[in-house]
């Protein structure tokens, strides 16, 4: 009897699945960002609930909670109703590398959570100072072959997306290059433009008014293909080291037990956000692409980042501050 009232739960609950999505939402839907304002995570996730708002009929409430590399937000989602009102912004450092980095997180990061869509990729380029004498990346690693342990990288910090990309271009490359962590991207751009270290990786925006300048020179793009941006400067993976990606991304995640239905029906509203000349705009100034996949290409997405990121936190011994 007991069987056959759990089995009948079941079944109930799967009628209800396409019924609660459609009519799903019916009230204001709550956007977690894991991170301070101001950030390409806080423009994406903007964009895509704007776009997305208007196929829903209902608005999102985009909420910056900022703390802990992000675990502080991963937290409070996990634990949230998995009812598609309490969404967060999934990325690279949250989903692919604070889970090897971190010694012990509250939250399970592949059990706590679903995969919606994956909004955008945010393209990472590596820049030097107009004093090194290194025109491409093949230049750079050559001078830095030559002089082991003489040439210095700034990072936004420890674990920062800039210093996990130089830890794993450091690994395919062999070359040898001393780590200095700064309290954010400013200070780290600060000393780079002065000249004080040699090299750095980032997205567009903070290091592009300076090569324009003339102060910094792009040597490399982490992306698979060249930017439009940047035409003339070829990808890590065309000097030399085939298979090499990096780039800061960002999609839609939902506490695990968010029904199938109301996966799919934000994913749908996602692919289209992603098609929309209004969110390829506001998208346009970091040169971010995008994407807007489907549930199973984003799982797929992020159990391929976690093989390559939890590889280099191992090779490189990287440890959360």
């Amino acid at each position: 009897m007991r069987f056959s009232a759990f089995a009948a739960a079941l079944a109930l609950a799967a009628a209800l699945s396409p019924a609660l999505a459609q009519d799903y939402p019916t009230k204001p839907i709550r956007l977690v960002v894991p991170f301070a304002p101001g950030g390409s995570s806080s423009i994406i996730a903007r964009a895509f609930s704007t776009e997305m708002a208007k196929g829903l009929g209902q608005s999102f409430v985009v909420e910056n909670k900022p703390g802990g590399a992000g675990n502080v937000a991963m937290d409070d989602v996990a634990r949230s109703a998995p009812d598609g009102y309490t969404l967060i912004i999934g990325h690279i450092g949250t989903l692919a590398v604070n889970p090897y980095m971190f010694k012990q997180l509250p939250f399970d990061t592949d059990r706590d959570f679903r995969a919606v869509s994956l909004f955008a990729k945010v393209p990472t380029i590596f820049v030097v100072h107009e004093a090194v004498p290194a025109k491409d990346l093949r230049e750079f690693v050559a001078l830095a072959k030559r002089e082991p342990g003489k040439l210095y990288y700034g990072s936004a910090g420890n674990g920062s997306a800039g210093h996990l990309a130089i830890e794993y271009l450091k690994l395919v490359s062999g070359m040898d290059i001393q780590h200095v962590p700064y309290k954010g991207t400013g200070p780290n751009l600060i000393d780079l433009v002065a000249g004080r270290t040699q090299f750095s990786a980032a997205g567009t925006p903070p290091f592009l008014p300076h090569v324009k300048s003339g102060k910094l020179r792009v040597v490399a793009v982490g992306t698979t293909k060249r930017l439009p941006i940047l035409p003339e400067v070829k990808t890590v993976a065309e000097q030399g080291y085939p298979g090499f990606e990096t780039s800061q991304w960002y999609g839609l995640n939902a506490p695990a037990k968010t029904p199938d239905a109301i996966v799919n029906r934000l994913a749908r509203e996602s692919a289209k956000a992603a098609r929309s000349a209004e969110v390829q705009r506001q998208l346009e100034p970091d040169a971010a692409e995008a994407i807007g996949s489907s549930p199973e290409e984003y799982e797929r997405y992020i159990k391929s980042e976690q093989a390559r990121w939890s590889e280099v936190v191992r090779k490189a011994h990287i440890k959360a501050d």
